[in-house]
């Protein structure tokens, strides 16, 4: 339920409830700790079920499909986006393998959500989206905060002027991970490092609530296999604008976000990548705080991508191919500023 929203303007909205999404049968492509959320998620909040998983270990997709309460368990991913029951592939591979992997399920006549990072450069996620226009297939990358009731509101909070011209916004994504050279975060071969997984957020953060940037600068320190393990990046807009983003694998940071503007704040309560809530602070008058309980939270995404399917569209107005294109080029340009290139690229 959302708290009482006081001002001069009405209680902002958030969003459809994932429960009245209509229903599809999805499969999971890689069966790893991203994916165990979205299948703890998904049939728990919306009408939803996943019929199948894949995997290249069939002891693996078992085990999984054992646990979830999966019907079926595939010991390749070719099997499971073969799979005629399935309506619609989630990819939760590590981003190295993301563009042949949705490749593999549009090819197969399968619609994707594939996590994020959806890939590890802005050349291959257009390789994905110019399939799946060629197939009419619908593509999303797994953005889920965009998608959460908190993020709903703050753009219409954002978007009624309320806080006047923005100025600055700061955000940032740190985690305190004590991890071997040869992790997946780590390991330059699966497009580790902090950006892709981390960074993502308060970019894509940024990129939702100010959109494209001019300008963009960047400095960061490595790992030692040589992908970023810490980076600060300042985006810039127009004349007056600028945002303040930084990501790490070395802190636990706040993890939240601050919006100022020339007639007041909006800080976004930690964690601001998952359901979160959002405080407004103006110049003059009582801060007030808009809070909304949710249970879980991938549920969003997957019933965006429900609703999008069914209408036959190919892609989300709330989460474009254009805006994750964007996103992708300002990490891609970010990268470059550091000298973090990964092998293939």
């Amino acid at each position: 339920m959302a708290a009482p929203y006081a001002g001069s303007m009405t209680s902002p909205s958030f969003g459809p409830e994932p429960a009245d999404a209509p229903p599809l049968r999805w499969g999971i492509l890689a069966p790893g700790g991203v994916a165990r959320t979205f299948a703890r998620d998904v049939p728990a909040h919306t009408q939803s079920r996943i019929v199948a998983v894949g995997s290249r270990s069939p002891e693996r997709a078992q085990a999984f499909a054992s646990e979830f309460d999966i019907p079926t368990a595939h010991g390749s991913y070719a099997d499971l986006v073969a799979d005629p029951q399935v309506e619609a592939i989630y990819i939760a591979s590590p981003h190295s393998e993301h563009r042949d992997h949705a490749r593999l399920a549009l090819e197969a006549g399968k619609p994707v959500l594939v996590e994020k990072s959806i890939t590890r450069n802005a050349a291959e996620a257009r390789e994905i989206f110019d399939l799946a226009r060629e197939r009419r297939l619908f593509v999303m990358e797994a953005m889920w905060t965009r998608f959460l009731p908190h993020m709903v509101a703050l753009r219409e909070v954002l978007a009624s002027g309320e806080i006047g011209d923005v100025v600055t916004l700061t955000a940032e994504h740190g985690q305190a991970l004590d991890l071997p050279p040869e992790h997946r975060l780590k390991n330059p071969e699966l497009a580790g490092g902090a950006l892709l997984d981390l960074g993502v957020y308060p970019v894509s953060f940024a990129h939702d609530m100010l959109g494209v940037p001019d300008a963009i600068t960047a400095v960061g320190t490595y790992t030692e296999t040589g992908v970023d393990g810490n980076e600060a990046i300042v985006l810039r807009y127009g004349t007056r604008t600028l945002a303040l983003l930084s990501s790490t694998l070395w802190s636990a940071t706040p993890n939240g976000a601050v919006i100022s503007g020339t007639k007041g704040r909006i800080e976004v309560a930690p964690t601001l990548y998952a359901p979160s809530s959002f405080t407004v602070r103006l110049l003059e008058g009582e801060p007030r705080t808009v809070t909304v309980e949710v249970s879980g939270g991938f549920q969003y995404e997957a019933a965006e991508v429900a609703r999008r399917i069914h209408a036959g569209e190919l892609e989300s107005s709330l989460h474009t191919w254009e805006d994750t294109l964007a996103v992708m080029s300002t990490m891609d340009q970010v990268r470059a500023q550091l000298g973090v290139l990964y092998p293939g690229e």
